[in-house]
């Protein structure tokens, strides 16, 4: 794990240098979240929208939609797939995005229609945590996390 600027930023997740992590899991779908800095820039995350099940996304389509007092936006899916399954958590608590972002604030899982490309547009490992370095200094961003319920 890598941390910087009181951001952390998991050597092993898949980013796309803005807003979103992407992980592999085990039975071919891909798990999506909004990693620390996102979840920092947003503030205290009051509400959460997912896609439903057997929705179907087109690359660049929201998956998701998170609000909170002070910024309103979408979680845009990096690859084109349906979605499988949502964190029903989140729904029930969005805040979950503020203090675990990577493990159980995870938003949804989705299918990807070409897993073979499903990756081409995300980053990994040392180019990545650089390029997300860049961009939170480019940002002026120092993570920080909500506090449990």
């Amino acid at each position: 794990m890598t941390e910087y600027r009181g951001c952390e930023l998991p050597d092993d997740l898949f980013y796309d240098l803005d807003y979103v992590w992407a992980r592999p899991d085990d039975n071919g779908l891909i798990v999506l979240g909004i990693t620390d800095a996102a979840q920092t820039m947003a503030g205290r995350v009051q509400k959460i929208r997912i896609k439903k099940v057997g929705t179907h996304l087109n690359k660049g389509r929201h998956v998701a939609t998170l609000e909170s007092g002070k910024w309103a936006g979408g979680v845009p899916c990096p690859f084109e797939g349906t979605v499988e399954a949502v964190n029903a958590a989140v729904l029930e608590t969005p805040h979950l995005v503020n203090i675990g972002p990577y493990t159980d604030a995870w938003l949804a899982k989705v299918r990807p229609v070409v897993p073979a490309d499903a990756f081409t547009d995300l980053v990994t490992g040392p180019k990545a945590m650089e390029a997300l370095r860049l961009w939170l200094d480019r940002y002026d961003v120092q993570c920080m996390r909500c506090a449990e319920p």
